[in-house]
C-alpha cells in the first residue's frame, strides 16, 4: 500500500507543471503590496489569477485608455484642435500647451497614452464634444456599458479623483482587451516617445513614456500608467514573447514596477514541463 501511494505521489508530481508552483509563489508574494489585480493570458483567454477584481476603486489615469480610444474611432485623428483655456486649466502632469496652439487631435492621443499629460486629454474631451466636455463624458460612459463595463463611471477625461469617478479592475482590462483591437492603439502604446510641433507657431513637444517597465523590457508592449492620492499607484501593462500574450491590471499597487516585472517575467518566460514519459515519446 504504501509503495502504491509513493508511486500515485511521485506521477503526479511528474504531472503538475513546475512552473504553476513558481507562478503561484510569485503571485502570493505580489498580492500583499496591492488592493486590486487581474491577469489574463490573452492567448489561451484565460484569466491567470486574481484578488478583487470587482472591487470599487479609483482609475487614476487609466482612464485616458477610454478618452483616447474613443478619439481614435473618431476617425478624426488628422483635425487640427485648436486650444482653449477650458483644455488646459488642469493640474499637472501637463504637456504644457496654450491658449491659441494648434495641433493635430493625434498628436493628443499619443501624448495623453505615452506622457499621461492632462491638458492633452481634457484637450480631446472638449473638442471631440463640441465644447461641452459632459457630452464627452456621456459618450465615455455609453462607451464603457456597451463594451460590458458594468461598474464604472466617468466624471472626467484624465482620472482625476471624485465621488463618482469609479471603476474595477475587471473592468478595466475589458477596456483593454477592447483597446487593444486596435492597431492605431497598440502602436501608440508601444512608443517610448514621441515628437510633435504646433501647427501656427512651430512650437515642439517630446513625451517621453511614463512607464518604466516599457523603457526597460523589450518584450512589454504597453499599455497605460496611472497615479493619484487617492488611487495610489495604478499600472496596466502587457507582455508579448514567444508566442505568450499576458495583460496584467494592478492598481493601488506598492512597488508597483518591482511586482509588475516578476509577475510578467514568470509568465512570459514560463516553460512547459515534459514529463520523462513525454521526452522519451518524442526523442
Amino acid at each position: 500500500m504504501r509503495y502504491f501511494i509513493s508511486v500515485l505521489v511521485f506521477v503526479l508530481f511528474m504531472l503538475t507543471p513546475l512552473s504553476a508552483n513558481s507562478r503561484a509563489d510569485v503571485f502570493h508574494k505580489i498580492e500583499k503590496d496591492l488592493d486590486s489585480i487581474i491577469v489574463k493570458d490573452l492567448s489561451s483567454n484565460k484569466t491567470i489569477f486574481k484578488k478583487n477584481e470587482e472591487k470599487s476603486v479609483r482609475p487614476a489615469s487609466l482612464t485616458k485608455i477610454m478618452t483616447s480610444i474613443l478619439a481614435i474611432e473618431s476617425g478624426k485623428m488628422d483635425d487640427v484642435v485648436t486650444i482653449t483655456k477650458p483644455m488646459i486649466d488642469v493640474e499637472p502632469t501637463k504637456l504644457g500647451l496654450q491658449v491659441g496652439d494648434k495641433v493635430r487631435l493625434k498628436d493628443l492621443v499619443h501624448a495623453a497614452l505615452i506622457r499621461s499629460a492632462n491638458d492633452a486629454a481634457y484637450s480631446i474631451a472638449y473638442y471631440l464634444g463640441g465644447g461641452d466636455k459632459d457630452k464627452f463624458l456621456a459618450m465615455m460612459n455609453k462607451k464603457a456599458k456597451a463594451i460590458g463595463m458594468k461598474r464604472t463611471n466617468f466624471s472626467n477625461p484624465a482620472g482625476f479623483d471624485t465621488s463618482k469617478h469609479k471603476s474595477t479592475a475587471s473592468d478595466l482590462m475589458r477596456l483593454t482587451e477592447y483597446a487593444i483591437k486596435s492597431t492605431t492603439f497598440n502602436k501608440i502604446v508601444n512608443l517610448n516617445t514621441y515628437s510633435f510641433s504646433t501647427l501656427n507657431t512651430n512650437k515642439k513637444f517630446q513625451v517621453y513614456t511614463s512607464n518604466k517597465l516599457k523603457r526597460a523590457n523589450k518584450y512589454v508592449v504597453g499599455v497605460k500608467t496611472g497615479y493619484t492620492n487617492e488611487a495610489g499607484a495604478c499600472l496596466i501593462a502587457r507582455g508579448k514573447k514567444d508566442g505568450k500574450d499576458i495583460l496584467l491590471v494592478m492598481l493601488n499597487a506598492d512597488n508597483r514596477w518591482v511586482n509588475a516585472k516578476k509577475a510578467l517575467d514568470e509568465l512570459v518566460n514560463e516553460k512547459k514541463v515534459t514529463t520523462t514519459k513525454q521526452k522519451k515519446r518524442h526523442s
